[in-house]
């Protein structure tokens, strides 16, 4: 059964930082990709960020290049989002999700076929 926790969530003023991990179990092997992905209140969720588990390969989403930063630690099973320079638009629910089909990074979320319960970031003065 494969599962996965995200924590580090909370609220923060315009231009703080937050760090959230996604921790994963259960997989039989290192071929996978880690995601990130964003709802906002009233929104379809989006995604965010996203990491190979084997070679470390990244991509972002263009609202979040230069702001954030995914990475792994591949002896905890976990992937972290560093969240910088947070502005009011990144309020919503945080989740991580794992794919065990694709091989490159990618943020369709129809490829990906499991799906933490999310943790919640607050952006507001």
């Amino acid at each position: 059964q494969v599962q996965l926790v995200e924590s580090g969530g909370g609220s923060v003023q315009p231009g703080e930082s937050l760090k959230l991990s996604c921790a994963a179990s259960g997989f039989t092997d290192d071929n996978y990709v880690i995601g990130w992905f964003h709802q906002a209140p009233g929104k379809e969720r989006a995604g965010v960020a996203c990491i190979c588990s084997s070679d470390g390969n990244t991509f972002y989403a263009d609202s979040v290049k230069g702001r954030f930063t995914i990475s792994r630690d591949k002896a905890k099973n976990t992937v972290y989002l560093q969240m910088n320079s947070l502005k009011p638009e990144d309020t919503g629910v945080y989740c991580c999700a794992a794919s065990l089909e694709i091989q490159i990074t990618t943020l369709r979320e129809h490829l990906y076929d499991y799906w933490g319960r999310g943790t919640q970031v607050t952006v507001s003065s």
